[in-house]
Formats: structure tokens, sequence, C-alpha cells
């Protein structure tokens, strides 16, 4: 693939990367529905047992399960359409009941509401739906599939701690995402890894539920091995579909960082305001996926392998360097939280 060049064509390169990773969450379904297939024929009894000529009938066991998969995929591809109806329509409320946001207007937070209303009307965008959570942690965040459904959540203690321009410039930060469409991506994505999870939960739990007891040795050896098969093909599919949803999302805030800095033509407020919120993010009773979504997510998993943002030092540095920005530009003091 070219090299950027350019705001425009990073996004562009992003976009395109997301949509890519995105394909193979189709494969990674099928991969679970073939894995339902063996614990349906593990707990069948499996296929013809033919000890002498094939062992203990693995291959035939394997037939069989092939045979199941079909109908297993349909299954699959059912389940997986009605939540993502349901997910479609009602994320927002599940985003909103996990984080505990709720939408405020013009009146209840006439400044707030107002820095949001002038960057939209800068770039003729839509305004979306404002929303607060109620903690003194400081982060903040978009999130919507459509126009009619995108909103912008900040923290208390976001709106408490930073001044004016800082505050444009996380607004500006998350309104960049809505403009990137990494919102309606990672919804999806998000999404997506919940279908997996609840098709996983489904595969776990019939492991628990079926019995191989009353079966020759034979059949329950095969029973064991396809349900061990079963666990590793959905441990495969879960960490895959875990590792794209982490990939959408990783060089995102830099591109938001950007998007920032273009809207308010200050990149020092959008460092002035990292600085403030770095070490002060962390809302413990959001879910990954909305962390994800979020300016900041302290989370790294093990040794940063896992980490769905960049270190915000190295976003600092790379406003400094990219866009002519300077530390110290405004106050970085933060009350304790």
């Amino acid at each position: 693939m070219m090299g950027a060049v350019g705001l425009r064509t990073h996004i562009w390169n992003n976009n395109l990367k997301s949509v890519l990773l995105l394909a193979g969450f189709p494969f990674l379904l099928m991969l679970l529905a073939f894995a339902a297939a063996l614990v349906m024929t593990a707990m069948d009894g499996g296929g013809t047992y033919s000890a002498g000529k094939d062992g203990f009938g693995l291959g035939a066991d394997f037939g069989a399960a092939l045979e199941n998969w079909p109908v297993m995929a349909l299954w699959s591809v059912i389940i997986a359409g009605i939540w993502f109806v349901i997910a479609w329509f009602g994320h927002q409320a599940m985003i909103d009941m996990a984080t505990g946001a709720h939408s405020v207007t013009r009146q209840d937070e006439p400044e707030l509401y107002n820095l949001l209303e002038n960057l939209c009307i800068s770039r003729g965008l839509t305004m979306p739906k404002l929303k607060i959570i109620e903690t003194e942690m400081m982060n903040a965040y978009a999130s919507g599939l459509t126009e009619k459904q995108y909103a912008v959540t900040v923290t208390r203690g976001l709106m408490r701690n930073l001044n004016k321009a800082e505050l444009e410039a996380v607004l500006a930060h998350e309104l960049s995402h809505i403009l990137n469409r990494d919102v309606r991506l990672l919804v999806i994505s998000v999404i997506f890894v919940g279908i997996f999870s609840f098709v996983a939960q489904i595969v776990f739990r019939s492991l628990f539920w079926s019995g191989l007891g009353g079966r020759s040795s034979g059949r329950r050896g095969n029973a064991a091995l396809l349900m061990i098969i079963a666990i590793a093909i959905v441990a495969i599919a879960y960490f895959l579909a875990i590792a794209i949803r982490f990939a959408l999302s990783r060089k995102r805030e830099y591109m938001a960082d950007a998007g920032a800095v273009e809207l308010t033509r200050n990149p020092d407020a959008m460092i002035s305001a990292l600085e403030k919120i770095s070490g002060h993010a962390e809302i413990d009773n959001a879910p990954d996926g909305v962390r994800e979504m979020m300016i900041e997510n302290p989370k790294a998993g093990f040794a940063g392998v896992f980490a769905t943002h960049p270190p915000i030092e190295k976003r600092i540095e790379a406003l400094i360097e990219y866009a002519g920005g300077q530390r110290g530009a405004g106050s970085t003091s933060v009350p304790s939280v």
C-alpha cells in the first residue's frame, strides 16, 4: 500500500485497512459455526463407529460435523443478524446504561453545548447529542452509527479540570472521530465481538451441559477430542476477533488529535488537555468496548500488547513534531481525584 501523505490520505488508508479487517469477521463466524457443529456431533455420539478402520471413528465424526456445519452456519448467521439489529438500534442505550451517561441540553450546560455547536457549524456538521458522565475522572468519547445517532460524551471531571480551550480541543478530537468514520467502525467491531462472546458462551455451556457417559470408551474418547478441538477453535476465533478490534482503534487517536488541531488551530490546547487527562482517565464501570472509544484508555493489558491507544506521551510528541505544539502552554495542575 502506498505510503500515506497528509492527514486525508492517512484517514483514507486507516478506513480501508479497517474495512479489510472487518471483512474477516464473517470468516470467524463460520469458524464458530464449525465449532458448534463439532459440539453437536460430540453430543449426538459422533459419526459411524469404526474402530478397526479409522481408529475410533474420528474421520467419520468430522464427516458428521461437516454435514452439520451448514445448519450451524445458518443459525449463527440468524443469531448474529438478530443481535446486530438489536445492537444497531439499541447500542447507545446500552452504552449509556453501562457508563451512567445522561443527555444534556443548551439550558443544562450552555458553555459546553455552545463549544460543541460552534465546532459543528465550522465544519457544517449536524450537531450530535451531548451527554455527561457524573464522575471526577477525565475522559470523553464519541458514539453512534448514523448521523442521527451520533453522540459526544464527556465526564464531569473533564469539564471541571479543563479550561475552555482544552475542553474545545477534546470536543474537536471526538468530532474528528465522527468525521473520520472511526466511531462507526469501532461500534460495529464491538457489536461483532459481542456476537462472538455470545456464541462462545453458548458453545462452552454446551460443553458443560453435555454428558458423555453411557457411551463406549471409543465414543467417549471421540466426543472428548471433538470437544477439545471445538474449545480450541472458539478460543482462536475469539482471540482473533479481539485482535481485530484492538487493531481498529490503535492509531486512530493520532488522527483524531491531528483533526482536533485542524478544527481548533490550537495544538497547545490539545497537548495541555492530554497532560491533564493522563493518569486521571480510569472509569471503572465502563465496558472494554466503550474504553476503546474514549480519548484515553489506561488499560494496556499484558506488557502493552493489547493496548488500544498509543501512550499519551507519544501523542504529545507527535503534536509537537508535526503540529508545532508546545508543552506548558496551559495549566497542567490537576486536583486530586
